[in-house]
């Protein structure tokens, strides 16, 4: 009797449970997917026609059916070849993904460090690209510059983006509250809205923000104004306190207690 009660148990209730639970998954995972690659336009498309077919399903349109049974097979390879980028980026993303991320962790960024470098740098407009890594591997960038592994410090970023060196040009990439690599080339941005006076620092920060879920602080040259580039977006012309606010939420960070001095 015990078996059959267990048995019971688990084909009623836990096979089930677990069925919806790990599909709800699954479904969460890819929508998130989506919406950072900004390919959701993509699934409202799939859902339009799906949803068409429905209807013409139900009020036995037949003629609504008969043409499309036969575009079908034309719109998924036309629908396959516009969001060509967008699909290229969900499939990056699902392979540099941590499917079983803990948000409750922490990393130690050092932000206040590189916030009150990018204030100097932009109070002398002096261009500044700053990438901190999160899940996504970042190694094919790191590779593109000249490696570091230094501990962040207010003082180096002024030096490295500060002066003509051979390293200034490029982008520095940040994972643990160390500089793994400097001089890095970002890839450019695929959307075609931009405004004309983003220049290629910002592109760039846009085009890794496309491909990964990095975050990237810019600096412009031109207007000293201070962006905050992730997921694809980007917000221009921030305070530091606002960039400070918008890093801790994204990154998830705690106060951080650096000991050194702000670089004013």
């Amino acid at each position: 009797m015990e078996w059959l009660d267990n048995s019971w148990f688990v084909n009623r209730i836990l096979i089930p449970f677990l069925d919806v639970g790990i599909l709800s998954f699954i479904i969460y995972q890819a929508y998130t997917i989506l919406e950072e690659s900004r390919a959701i336009q993509l699934l409202k498309g799939a859902l339009t026609i799906v949803v068409v077919y429905v209807i013409a399903l139900f009020l036995r349109l037949e003629t609504l059916l008969w043409i499309l049974k036969i575009l079908a097979p034309g719109i998924m390879i036309g629908l396959a070849i516009v969001f060509q980028p967008e699909l290229r980026t969900i499939f990056t993303r699902i392979g540099q993904r941590e499917v079983f991320h803990i948000k409750g962790r922490s990393r130690s960024y050092h932000i206040d460090y590189t916030l009150s470098a990018l204030e100097v740098l932009a109070s002398r407009r002096r261009g500044a690209l700053v990438v901190f890594s999160r899940s996504s591997d970042l190694k094919s960038i790191v590779e593109t510059g000249t490696r570091l592994n230094a501990d962040l410090s207010s003082s180096l970023v002024i030096t490295i983006f500060g002066h003509d060196t051979p390293l200034h040009d490029g982008a520095i990439v940040v994972t643990e509250g160390k500089i793994v690599a400097a001089g890095c080339f970002l890839p450019l941005s695929r959307q075609t809205n931009l405004r004309k006076s983003f220049g290629t620092r910002h592109r760039a920060a846009l085009g890794l923000t496309e491909e990964t879920d990095a975050v990237v602080l810019v600096a412009s040259e031109e207007t000293g104004a201070i962006s905050l580039v992730y997921d694809s977006s980007l917000y221009y012309d921030l305070s530091i306190p606002e960039a400070e606010g918008e890093l801790k939420r994204i990154l998830n960070i705690q106060d951080e207690l650096n000991g050194e001095e702000d670089i004013r």
